[in-house]
């Protein structure tokens, strides 16, 4: 159809018959919206750049923008005597970055620290004998993976003492790594945290730990201390107001423990936000991005959630790098 071509000729767009450029109907770029300007990347490296200052190259668009958030939230919870209350997992220990949270609790930003059985038992074995993390599929086929006496003889023996003395497994376990005079107490968490008496809990599910393995493992002691832990953790986040919580490599067990935590606080009618909550792994996970990083903002105005993705060896220096820069700058 002639006329139909015609039409559709007219409508197209974009060239004047002469071939030069001809303005687009719709609205213009500069009353446009747009979500990244020049002004958002970043600007670029300079040698006089500090090593805490690292993230000032960070575009401020997505995971840059949080990780400067994440950064000025511990600074402030710090700056304001508020709490932040790291939890972690087991691969934690195991990347090496122990120092690094260390110097986090010996300066006074992390105020508590919870973590699964796995994150207990790695920290111990580097208190005691500077080395972890076993060959899972070489003791498999062997039959003697979790099977390690000694760590099995310590843990259990200061967990059974702990259910004795009424302690908390953190406590036992940080008291028995400073009666033991841990060769490399210096690398432990625990003992960093038995040393500034800073609360260290530690949460276990019966049957996930390669301690339970063992026949001097009591699974009264193990739920007693570990129940006197959570009731801790709970008058912890209590008083949350104004701080932060990061679940560091947790998959599920911390991520379920800090929910229920919430749902005690909230029960006795406490109002915990605004808080700021990060997640830190090197995959997503349903249950921290849920548990940690959206249900507990969702409740109370102000708060902030935030997920970073990588992994712990690089994340963990930058984030106490930065952390440890800015309190350091606004002393000076």
């Amino acid at each position: 159809m002639p006329g139909l071509r015609k039409a559709r000729s007219r409508a197209r767009p974009g060239r004047s018959r002469r071939g030069s450029a001809v303005p687009v109907s719709g609205v213009s770029i500069e009353r446009r919206k747009s979500r990244v300007s020049v002004s958002d990347f970043s600007p670029g490296y300079v040698s006089s750049l500090k090593c805490g200052e690292i993230h000032r190259l960070f575009p401020d668009i997505l995971a840059g923008r949080e990780f400067r958030k994440l950064t000025r939230a511990m600074v402030t919870a710090k700056r304001n005597g508020r709490p932040v209350i790291l939890m972690i997992g087991g691969h934690v220990v195991k990347t090496g970055v122990s120092p690094l949270l260390i110097q986090l609790i010996d300066r006074g930003v992390v105020t508590a620290l919870a973590a699964n059985g796995a994150a207990a038992i790695h920290d111990v074995e580097i208190a005691m004998w500077g080395k972890t993390s076993e060959d899972v599929l070489e003791g498999l086929t062997d039959g003697v993976f979790g099977m390690t006496a000694e760590t099995s003889s310590f843990i259990n023996a200061a967990v059974n003492e702990g259910f004795t003395r009424q302690e908390g497994m953190g406590a036992a376990l940080g008291r028995a790594l400073a009666s033991a005079g841990a060769p490399h107490a210096d690398k432990s968490l625990i003992a960093c945290c038995h040393r500034k008496r800073v609360p260290f809990t530690v949460h276990v599910s019966i049957g996930t730990d390669v301690t339970h393995q063992h026949p001097e493992a009591s699974g009264r002691a193990i739920g007693d201390t570990s129940m006197r832990d959570f009731r801790t953790f709970c008058s912890l986040v209590e008083g949350l107001k104004g701080g932060v919580v990061l679940n560091v490599g947790s998959a599920v067990v911390m991520p379920e423990v800090f929910l229920k935590a919430l749902a005690v606080a909230r029960s006795k009618g406490v109002r915990y936000w605004p808080v700021t909550t990060a997640n830190l792994d090197m995959i997503p996970h349903y249950r921290p991005l849920k548990n940690v990083v959206e249900r507990p903002v969702g409740v109370g105005k102000g708060s902030v959630g935030i997920a970073l993705t990588g992994h712990h060896e690089i994340m963990i220096p930058i984030l106490v790098a930065s952390v440890l820069h800015a309190l350091d700058a606004g002393r000076s």
